[in-house]
């Protein structure tokens, strides 16, 4: 099976602040795969790589044979129909109705009669459970359901890529289920490659293919879910175990306490 998305050697800074590190990724296509890690381990900047919203200092993105950092914008934006995004808190314009919101990039990306976008608009509502929702704003719905239907914005195109960003975040433990099943089941139905970036290990673990884990800008470690379960790797089972300390340690790094109030010798 051929990868849809590959990462091969990414370097990326902010200025003179390094994010990723000679970084490799591959990402099937048909898999979910998640990408894990504390906040500020670079996650997000992967997908915003992928998607040609930021340049990488050296190495390549490649999405379905294309190099996306060597597209000019008519070709990136031709790309970017074939992905779906789910943004961290839904992100729906709070004056459109559902029907609206779910209907937007249909509008903007296809000359479809308004007559078919409605149909295919109940259709994806239907498929997260909301099609009866249609005619509400988003703030007469629950937090989960509005995650829904980002989702369902999200899948509007039939994407071959989907990229959730923290899609667990500030979900109730119902919700967050709901979600995580929504992922799996309809990236099964449409045949996508699903790329999920959370630090939620339960959701995670049950709907993804493979994992990877970053720290500091790098993979450290990688696999199937029962692989990471089982990993003796000390920053997996931090993570895993939700601990305080260890190799991801608690204090930023620095000078000592007593250096910073001036009580070390020589001071």
């Amino acid at each position: 099976m051929s990868d849809l998305v590959e990462i091969r050697d990414i370097h990326f800074a902010y200025g003179e602040r390094s994010i990723l590190s000679g970084l490799n990724m591959a990402f099937p296509r048909g898999k979910v795969v998640a990408v894990m890690g504390g906040s500020g381990s670079g996650k997000t900047t992967i997908l915003r790589l992928i998607g040609g919203q930021l340049q990488p200092k050296s190495g390549t993105v490649t999405v379905d044979g294309q190099q996306v950092h060597a597209l000019d914008t008519a070709g990136l934006y031709a790309l970017r129909r074939k992905m779906g995004m789910l943004f961290q808190h839904g992100a729906l314009f709070t004056d459109l109705s559902v029907l609206e919101n779910v209907a937007f990039p249909l509008r903007e990306n296809t000359d479809l009669p308004e007559e078919l976008i409605h149909d295919l608009v109940l259709l994806k509502l239907h498929a997260v459970g909301l099609r009866n929702a249609a005619g509400l704003k988003p703030g007469e719905i629950s937090g989960g359901m509005a995650r829904r239907v980002a989702l369902a914005r999200a899948i509007a195109l039939d994407p071959q890529l989907i990229m959730y960003d923290e899609p667990f975040a500030g979900l109730d433990p119902i919700s967050m289920g709901v979600t995580a099943n929504l992922i799996r089941s309809l990236n099964d139905a449409l045949g996508s490659t699903s790329i999920v970036v959370s630090h939620d290990v339960h959701e995670s673990f049950a709907i993804a293919d493979y994992i990877y884990f970053l720290s500091n800008g790098a993979i450290v470690a990688q696999g199937t879910p029962d692989e990471m379960r089982a990993s003796s790797d000390p920053y997996v089972k931090q993570f895993v175990n939700a601990e305080a300390d260890g190799p991801v340690p608690f204090h930023y790094p620095g000078k000592s306490l007593a250096a910073s109030l001036g009580l070390e010798r020589g001071q």
